[in-house]
């Protein structure tokens, strides 16, 4: 399992931690740090696991990549923005696409058959609809690409938007062909689909609310429902992100504010999401939850108490069980388990 941190803040990190667990009982242990890469707040694994990317969440945004096996890196390339806070790969392996939170723009990176990154091949700065209430810019917060894979979504919290992008697979440049508007003032920040690829959902930080959408793989639209609660109570939670079961029939919802995760069952198909309840999390403003690749561990990443905390998962009722100590990891801002 790799963590990503930050290596500015006061008792941050060094660099990537390195980390081992055990699949049946989620006991994590230590082991390397990956230093040489400056606030590597998030992180994202090549397809055939033979590089791992980093973000350097600075004013002078790149995007790193790390050989694997091992801990060598390969080099850095400018996101062209401030702040990146979002990574991922696109599922062919050939492009690693970023999120600059702070310019509110999204990039595009060849990935070379070593794994090394390319110069960027484009850069699409979020330019319209104006920032929503509370707002002063563009803030993307996340660009994936959607389960059709012809397409890619930028979520963007200043602008209250969720751009869609086709992407040129020849020359790695983007064209926008949709936009989903959620309410004024939601602030989205992550999406996650549903394994069916016909719905998705919004974790909004801003006004503490999710919401599932409607997604036309034909088309790559993306189609806002309304907004439904996080289970938390009144006032801000801040809800950083979802995760779906692998079977489709659970949602999970990290809310950093409440310090918990809220359990959703997934109902008609992924069109529907019922409210079951809120588990504590057991730190303090988890900012990023993963699932082990067989669904049944839960890691949570908790920021500020510098600690991740993992869950088995109960794969006929969804319950979220503790399992073990937390595991101490200096300002944990996420958590990648291979």
């Amino acid at each position: 399992m790799f963590l990503g941190t930050y290596t500015s803040g006061d008792g941050g990190g060094k660099g990537i931690g390195v980390a081992t667990y055990d699949a049946a009982t989620g006991a994590v242990t230590g082991g390397d740090v990956v230093t040489g890469v400056d606030n590597p707040s998030f992180l994202a694994v090549h397809p055939d696991g033979r590089a791992l990317y980093a973000v350097d969440e600075q004013n002078a945004g790149a995007v790193t990549a790390v050989r694997l096996p091992g801990t060598e890196v390969l080099g850095s390339r400018s996101t062209g923005g401030s702040g990146p806070c979002h990574l991922s790969v696109h599922p062919s392996g050939r492009w690693l696409l970023s999120a600059n939170y702070a310019s509110g723009s999204v990039a595009v990176h060849p990935i070379a058959a070593s794994g090394a990154l390319g110069e960027r091949t484009d850069l699409v700065t979020h330019t319209s609809p104006a920032p929503g209430p509370g707002q002063q810019g563009p803030h993307a917060h996340q660009f994936v690409t959607g389960p059709d894979g012809g397409h890619l979504l930028a979520v963007d919290l200043g602008t209250d938007t969720v751009y869609t992008y086709r992407l040129d697979e020849t020359r790695g440049t983007l064209t926008e062909v949709s936009r989903a508007r959620t309410r004024p003032g939601a602030g989205p920040r992550h999406l996650t689909f549903h394994p069916g690829g016909r719905y998705a959902y919004l974790a909004n930080e801003a006004d503490n609310t999710v919401a599932v959408c409607g997604y036309d793989p034909a088309t790559g639209r993306l189609s806002v429902g309304e907004a439904q609660s996080t289970g938390t109570g009144g006032g801000t939670s801040y809800p950083a992100q979802f995760l779906v079961t692998p079977n489709g029939s659970y949602a999970f919802l990290a809310n950093r504010g409440h310090n918990s995760l809220t359990r959703y069952a997934v109902e008609a198909d992924g069109a529907r999401l019922r409210l079951l309840d809120t588990v504590p999390v057991g730190g303090d403003f988890p900012r990023h939850i993963a699932l082990s690749p067989d669904g049944r561990l839960l890691f949570a990443a908790n920021q500020r108490s510098g600690t991740v905390t993992v869950f088995g998962v109960d794969q006929e009722s969804g319950e979220l069980r503790r399992t073990g100590e937390p595991f101490a990891s200096p300002l944990a801002v996420c958590a990648l388990p291979l």
